[in-house]
């Protein structure tokens, strides 16, 4: 089975998914102006995802015999749609290497289906970055 490292890197992801999850929720629900109506259901759509992904990396870890974490990774929302952005893409970012450390894990585990799941996972997280990054340059 897996590593206890690999384990802690799952919860890990887990907590970030969480936060993540929370964190566009609210910017969704506090995104004011005419920019925050057009990014809101962009910020509520990714909350969506990004709680999947927590569901999807939480049945993982269980599977391979350990605990999911429940608590979030701190949660920042951001005062204004500019400063939220930053913060989201800053989140992104750090999504995309600690997944990529994963998969790097995973391999050298020889655990398959881990790789592809974070893999998978990847291509959304790269998608919402590059998301994150044409709004602000709409600002």
């Amino acid at each position: 089975m897996a590593s206890e490292e690999l384990k802690e890197m799952l919860n890990r992801a887990i907590a970030r998914e969480m936060q993540v999850s929370i964190q566009y929720m609210w910017q969704h629900i506090e995104a004011k102006g005419i920019l925050g109506e057009a990014a809101s259901p962009i910020l509520r759509q990714i909350a969506l995802q990004e709680m999947l992904h927590a569901e999807q990396i939480a049945e993982r870890l269980s599977y391979l015999g350990g605990k999911p974490t429940t608590e979030p990774a701190k949660v920042v929302v951001g005062d204004s749609l500019k400063e939220m952005l930053e913060l989201d893409i800053a989140a992104e970012e750090e999504a995309i290497e600690m997944y990529k450390e994963i998969i790097r894990r995973a391999e050298q585990e020889q655990d398959v289906v881990t790789r592809k799941l974070f893999e998978n996972i990847l291509i959304d997280e790269e998608r919402h970055h590059d998301t994150f990054l044409r709004m602000r340059e709409g600002m």
